[in-house]
Parts: structure tokens; C-alpha cells; sequence
């Protein structure tokens, strides 16, 4: 698997296919695997003739870990994103994340918009700007001696997928509380000049409203993913169509 170097970080990433580039991010406690691979994102763009990218973001999958939160500020993952985008001599891309990776993609276009020409932002909403993803004591359940200690139905949930995807839970705790500052304000939300795509489950309690959240993006488009929750909307049929066909329609 291809890597490169960011500031002393390694990120491991994948690549393939040919076509119009498109950078895949993925959400907290995941990898690029799961949350592209196992899906069926990555064979669904690749026979949409889209060049695929999809990394493990600081913390995760293959990827450096860092145990200091500081080392997790969004804007310094938003750079890791632009800095493969420069490694891999790439103009322009196309940018999508899930999750976390919505709220790095979502600072990647505004503070990187020369690299990007068009993003989509699933799984989030509102929260982007009203703060900071997940609870605090989420890092409380992943630092827990074993999920039998954990009470909390969302912190065991969150500890549940990080041991099925094999993370390293010390460095997902430091990720969480360095990663949960608001990504943006209203005003750089304002400014994006991308075509943008929000999608999120009708059924996500979690992220706060993808309308509301695009209607502070100029031209922005909202995408309801039916009867889904945050876990299962990712790999949703409604959202890949939904993507292919806003793909398809961008300039």
C-alpha cells in the first residue's frame, strides 16, 4: 500500500482506478477500508471511470498513530488530505468525506479550495459549526479497561466498531478530544465556492440538519438518505446514486 510523509505523519492511502480524481475521507474509529472498500465505494467510482484515492487519516488504519490531541486538530487533518493531493501531482479533485471526514472535507474546501472541485459532505449537518462532533466522554468508553466497563450506550457503541476495526484506542482518544473544535464558522461556510453535496440519514440523531447545514453553503445541494441511522447510511444506495448523479452534474 502507497504512503507518504506529512509533517513527520505517514499516511498510507490507495489508489486506483482511472479517470477524474476523486479523494475519499473517512469518519472517526474507521479506516479506508471500511468505510470505502467494504461498501462499495471504491468499486463504484472506479466503474463510474473515477480515479479513486482513499487515506487513513492520522490515528487510524495503516496510518501514524499520535497520542498528544494537539496532533488532532481539524486543520492540521484538512492538511494532511491537501498535502496527498500535492504529493500525488493532482490540479484538482473531487473531495468527499463521512463523518469526521465531512467535517475535514468541509475545511479542505474552504481553506484549500484551489485543490478541490467539488465536495460532499455525508453523515453531518449542522454540528459542523456548532461543535464538535462527538462527545467528550466517548474517549472515556475508549479508554476504558473493556467495553464491559463501558455504560454509556454511545460510548459502547463507538468502542464496539473501534475493536471490530482493530484501532488503536489510546490514539482514537486523543484524536476525539483534539478534533472537536467547530470546523468552520458560518461565515468561511459562506464563502465555499465549490459545488457541494450534503447527505445524511433521515434517521441520524447525531450530526444536527443537512439542510440547514447547506443552506449555508452558496448553491449547495441536501440529500435525505431514507430510514437511515449514522452507521448505516454510509453504504446506502440512495447516497451513492445520489453522489453519482451530483458527480455527474458538477462542472
Amino acid at each position: 500500500m502507497p504512503s507518504f510523509k506529512h509533517d513527520n505523519v505517514e499516511i498510507v492511502y490507495l489508489d486506483q482506478g482511472a479517470g477524474d480524481p476523486i479523494l475519499l475521507i473517512h469518519g472517526f474509529a474507521s479506516n479506508k477500508e471500511t468505510n470505502w472498500v467494504q461498501p462499495g465505494w471504491v468499486s463504484t467510482l472506479t466503474r463510474d471511470n473515477r480515479r479513486v484515492i482513499a487515506l487513513d487519516n492520522r490515528g487510524h488504519g495503516q496510518s501514524t498513530k499520535l497520542y498528544d490531541p494537539a496532533q488532532y486538530h481539524t486543520d492540521l487533518m484538512a492538511g494532511d488530505a491537501a498535502a496527498l493531493i500535492d504529493h500525488l501531482g493532482l490540479e484538482r479533485v473531487d473531495v468527499m468525506g463521512y463523518s469526521m471526514g465531512a467535517r475535514i472535507t468541509s475545511v479542505v474546501a474552504a481553506r484549500h479550495g484551489s485543490r478541490v472541485r467539488s465536495a460532499i459532505l455525508g453523515g453531518v449537518g449542522t454540528n459542523v459549526i456548532e461543535g464538535a462532533g462527538l462527545r467528550g466522554d466517548v474517549a472515556e468508553a475508549l479508554e476504558a479497561p473493556s467495553i464491559q466497563d463501558v455504560t454509556d450506550p454511545v460510548g459502547k457503541a463507538f468502542r464496539l466498531f473501534a475493536e471490530q476495526t482493530k484501532s488503536d484506542l489510546r490514539a482514537l482518544a486523543a484524536c476525539l478530544r483534539g478534533s472537536r473544535q467547530a470546523a468552520l464558522s458560518r461565515a468561511e461556510l459562506h464563502a465555499i465556492s465549490v459545488p457541494v453535496l450534503v447527505a445524511a440519514g433521515t434517521k441520524d440523531d447525531v450530526v444536527g440538519s443537512p439542510h440547514d447545514l447547506a443552506a449555508l453553503i452558496p448553491g449547495a445541494q441536501a440529500l435525505d438518505i431514507p430510514n437511515r441511522d449514522h452507521m448505516l447510511a454510509v453504504g446506502d444506495r440512495v447516497f451513492k446514486s445520489g453522489v453519482l448523479a451530483f458527480l455527474k452534474e458538477r462542472p
